[in-house]
């Protein structure tokens, strides 16, 4: 906890933070009625019922320093598709820099095929969110506005119509980023637990 605080507090000139998760089974989901608008006195209205078409799991790494979003939809959540991420990260951070990533400590991450998958690349460092610890991760905020703003509210008809809605929304978001600004210390947070 202390190392994932310290990379916040005083990130490296040269190496981006990035944090990185995935979020697994967002259901594409077509409503039977389209979301009824708010009125005076009366709540956004959203029909409970849909019809399941299918899941994709977005595996995403917010830059710490800027708020920028690298993501991919990839079609499961294993450590098959983890690697392939990576790679998608390597290619979008310049060759010269090295790269710190703030990950949970799911068997994903961990599993022996990701671990030779970093092992060929030096300039990736992996740091571990302790054991229940994942709100340390900021992507999971990110992975909170995403899920009320985009994916909740939406209709699709289609595993594809989802993704585009997603890439939209990364888009978007990426434009206007707002990174996420941490401000506890390492002490600070030690200090609270032990009071509870």
């Amino acid at each position: 906890m202390r190392g994932i605080v310290g990379l916040y507090l005083n990130p490296h000139d040269h190496a981006p933070v990035l944090c990185v998760d995935e979020k697994s089974q967002c259901q594409a989901l077509g409503r039977t009625q389209p979301v009824l608008p708010m009125d005076l006195g009366h709540v956004e209205g959203i029909i409970r019922d849909n019809v399941r078409h299918g899941t994709t799991t977005l595996f995403a790494a917010v830059d710490e320093a800027n708020g920028t979003v690298l993501s991919q939809c990839r079609p499961k959540h294993c450590h098959r598709e983890f690697p392939a991420f990576l790679r998608h990260i390597e290619a979008n951070v310049p060759e010269h820099l090295d790269v710190h990533l703030i990950c949970d400590v799911c068997r994903t991450h961990k599993h022996a095929r990701v671990r030779t998958s970093v092992a060929r690349r030096p300039r990736f460092h992996l740091h571990f969110t302790p054991t229940c610890s994942s709100w340390l991760n900021q992507v999971e905020r990110w992975f909170a506005l995403i899920t009320t703003q985009a994916i909740r509210r939406s209709s699709s008809d289609s595993v594809v119509h989802l993704k585009c809605r997603i890439d939209e929304f990364v888009r978007h978001y990426n434009q206007h980023p707002k990174p996420f600004k941490w401000t506890a210390t390492a002490e600070s947070i030690l200090a609270r637990i032990e009071r509870l």
